[in-house]
């Protein structure tokens, strides 16, 4: 993982979000790209454009907010070899991010999972949900800082599974991602009764992962239950989970792909626990 993208609005939210970001890009050596999206109607006029040196002006104020923002949050600066700071000028947030995800070839963006916008795009459940379908890179959720502030940690991972191929695949991206701090990877299978496929089938996908991982801190397990959503919510407070990892799928049927969708929202909505989703289409070239 070399370029961490870390997309703000300057909320507060935001902040946990870029502390986030800074302590990954630190784990894995990596560059910190911090983006500010803006909408500045005088930009976009057509037929009147701006004078350059207004221009000039309104990306050096928002410049300026960067850096303090940076040196308030993460005392970096933009002398930071590191940091990269950039403005951009879009009436749509998510656009303005993804051309920079694309602009940067960014292996991992942060945002924080609510904020403030007068886009009212920065909202639960619509940035996110937008950059998880779209971005092409994995989209890393903050939840908001709790009143007494926690470092950024990632020691337990938690990835549910449904014993398919690119859940495979996503665990080899999980392990590149924990290897760095040893990092233990729990891989849970919840499904209820009727749903389980059974031990054999398990077992098979267990030692196909043993096979192709390589990596000594994982384990994977079943739960059984009746209400999935609670059981892995359950699971995580038990095993300290310091992120969960959940896969967007788009290769199966509708009825799977839809709750699988409204897992991932439920995910969101629960706000507690770092969230790194994964859409299905990055996994093809692993």
């Amino acid at each position: 993982m070399k370029t961490i993208l870390h997309a703000t609005d300057f909320s507060a939210n935001a902040a946990a979000a870029l502390k986030y970001a800074h302590f990954i890009a630190g784990c894995w050596s990596g560059r910190l790209c911090v983006l500010h999206v803006f909408d500045d109607p005088t930009l976009s006029k057509q037929n009147n454009p701006p004078p350059p040196q207004l221009i000039t002006q309104t990306f050096d104020e928002q410049k300026v907010k960067l850096e303090k923002y940076c040196k308030e949050h993460i005392g970096l600066d933009k002398a930071s070899e590191y940091l990269t700071l950039i403005a951009v000028e879009n009436r749509s947030a998510v656009k303005g991010i993804i051309e920079k995800l694309h602009e940067t070839a960014a292996d991992l963006v942060v945002v924080g999972m609510t904020g403030r916008s007068n886009l009212k795009e920065l909202i639960m459940g619509s940035i996110t949900r937008q950059l998880i379908v779209e971005a092409p890179c994995p989209v890393l959720c903050i939840p908001e800082e709790e009143e007494e502030e926690v470092l950024p940690n990632i020691k337990t991972i938690v990835y549910a599974t449904d014993f398919e191929t690119e859940d495979i695949e996503a665990i080899l991206k999980i392990v590149e991602l924990a290897r760095p701090a040893k990092a233990k990877i729990h891989v849970v299978h919840i499904a209820t009764e009727k749903e389980y496929a059974g031990e054999i089938r398990f077992e098979g996908f267990r030692q196909m992962l043993k096979k192709k991982a390589h990596y000594d801190h994982l384990d994977t397990e079943v739960v059984l239950s009746v209400d999935i959503f609670d059981s892995l919510r359950s699971y995580m407070n038990i095993v300290g989970a310091d992120l969960v990892v959940m896969l967007e799928r788009e290769k199966k049927g509708i009825g799977k792909k839809v709750f699988h969708r409204d897992l991932i929202k439920k995910m969101e909505s629960y706000g507690k626990i770092p969230l790194l989703s994964f859409n299905e289409t990055l996994l093809q070239d692993v």
